[in-house]
């Protein structure tokens, strides 16, 4: 028997049924574990995955994803672009508003653009829009946020200038620092706008209530210009970190799906749950920053020697086992662009770890002399098995290593911080481009979390910016990238895949390379 809790509208209301399928009355309800608690649900303070699927529900930018995650018209409808690359014209959507009934303008764009590049907004997030003319400066303080390239022709026209060319402009629209938020609303209420009794949203769903470690509950907004083809009146997203409590939240009946699941219960799943688990290619790497500015991980003898020290294939293939590819380079195979060669890609494991040991030799380090660690992770049960996998593993190479685990929320802000020498991060792609991932690297980027610098890297990466060519581009990119392995920049581990758990009676869900499943392309089987 399946016991599943049902949440109506305006009241609580439990029911219990035999079966998973069971439909709350005249509501359609869904309940999907989001992996963690977000920090904000402001598009302009986001910055995890796991706030991108709430605030995923709740906005929609000038371009959208379809249920296959590739990008289609949003709030615009169709566009124009310079012969030059550099002009965007958007036409936006006619009739669209948001939830309290005032237009979705051209100038609410523009608003939201210099809102999160605004200095005093403090955007972690705000580097992702350097392509727009004068966004660097408009961010860094050197120019008005009226200086930047984006301006309304009219209230449903809206202009954005590039600073160069940029390839994959575009897919970065359906990015949700691009977003727009309501000038009004913002205006009246400031950062207090998001709360439930004040935000206003131009998405399927808006914000009814929000506890946090609870949950977030989102309901239809009637206002929505394709309100009529969704299927699901009310969605409740769960921190779920614990994938274990999760699992059994799941089989339950509490969940209808959950993003992520440990290894550890691939084994169970298979047997037990065939129908209810996913496992598809997914566009990120898993990788541990090294913190530079750390006195003994400032030597990049001692950064490489971690590196070498990782047996990345006994983590995926022994700790893992759900198809993960072991990462020789931080960049992951995308159509159009070959990863740069690792240092270590040929050698044996055994290679590996004597080359390591005689690289912590030359540091100064051996059996009586042994480098103290912390390595830091996020609460998961797949972190904990990892970082104690190689632990293990730097154990061989005289670093003694003390496990540090907080929240998701916690761990990423002192990552940003800089407050920790070793940690665990992942990035998944923002758009399908390796600048996506390499720009994690270059100086004063927020996300680079090592605090990592080399000024040829930079120099490399503003060539490619400027570069027209796609394949010229793209070798530029390798070179910059052969400089961060080489360096030891960071350890990366392995490539993503997504992991999935969805109940069988969940309709429309699409297994795509962003891992990207908003709930208005969903909908239940309650037959």
């Amino acid at each position: 028997m399946h016991i599943r809790k049902l949440v109506t509208r305006g009241a609580l209301a439990l029911s219990f049924t035999v079966g998973a399928a069971f439909a709350a009355q005249a509501q359609s309800v869904i309940h999907m574990g989001a992996s963690g608690e977000p920090d904000s649900l402001d598009p302009h303070f986001a910055s995890g995955t796991w706030e991108n699927r709430v605030i995923g529900d709740m906005f929609i930018g000038l371009l959208t994803e379809a249920a296959d995650g590739t990008a289609i018209p949003g709030a615009a409808t169709d566009w124009t672009i310079s012969d030059d690359g550099l002009v965007y014209t958007f036409d936006l959507r006619d009739g669209a508003v948001w939830s309290d009934g005032e237009p979705v303008t051209a100038n609410d764009f523009v608003f939201s653009l210099q809102r999160i590049l605004t200095p005093e907004t403090a955007a972690q997030y705000a580097s992702l829009l350097y392509p727009i003319a004068n966004a660097e400066a408009v961010n860094s303080g050197d120019a008005d946020p009226s200086e930047l390239g984006a301006r309304a022709i009219n209230d449903d026209t809206l202009e954005i200038t590039l600073a160069q060319p940029t390839p994959f402009f575009l897919e970065l629209l359906t990015h949700y620092t691009a977003w727009p938020v309501p000038q009004h609303v913002v205006e009246e209420h400031g950062n207090a706008w998001v709360r439930p009794e004040n935000i206003q949203v131009n998405g399927p769903y808006i914000l009814q209530e929000w506890i946090p470690q609870t949950h977030v509950h989102l309901a239809r907004n009637d206002m929505f210009w394709d309100n009529d083809n969704v299927a699901i009146d009310e969605v409740y997203w769960y921190p779920t970190e614990d994938r274990s409590a999760a699992l059994r939240r799941f089989r339950a009946g509490e969940l209808d799906a959950n993003t992520d699941f440990a290894s550890e219960q691939i084994d169970f799943l298979r047997s037990e749950m065939p129908d209810s688990y996913r496992i598809a290619p997914y566009l990120g790497i898993y990788y541990y920053p090294i913190n530079s500015t750390d006195p003994a991980l400032a030597d990049p003898n001692v950064r490489m020697a971690l590196n070498l020290a990782v047996n990345r294939e006994a983590i995926t293939d022994q700790v893992l086992r759900t198809g993960e590819i072991p990462a020789m380079s931080f960049v992951p195979p995308i159509p159009g662009y070959e990863p740069a060669d690792a240092p270590y890609e040929d050698m044996s494991y055994e290679d590996a770890l004597a080359e390591a040991q005689a690289l912590m030799e030359g540091a100064g380090y051996g059996p009586d002399d042994r480098l103290s660690l912390v390595l830091r992770y996020n609460t998961s049960e797949n972190h904990r098995r990892i970082a104690v996998a190689i632990a293990s593993m730097w154990q061989q190479i005289y670093v003694d290593t003390e496990l540090f685990n907080t929240d998701v929320a916690v761990h990423y802000n002192d990552l940003e911080q800089g407050d920790f020498q070793v940690a665990r991060a992942g990035w998944i792609a923002d758009y399908p481009d390796a600048q996506n991932f390499l720009y994690l690297l270059e100086e004063g980027i927020n996300f680079n979390y090592g605090r990592w610098e080399n000024e040829e890297f930079n120099q490399l990466m503003d060539e490619a910016m400027q570069t027209i060519d796609l394949e010229a581009r793209a070798e530029i990119m390798r070179e910059a990238e052969a400089i961060a392995l080489n360096d030891a920049a960071n350890i990366p581990i392995y490539y993503y895949v997504s992991k999935n758990l969805v109940a069988p009676h969940v309709i429309g869900w699409v297994d795509n390379t962003k891992d990207i499943h908003r709930t208005r392309w969903l909908s239940l089987d309650n037959s």
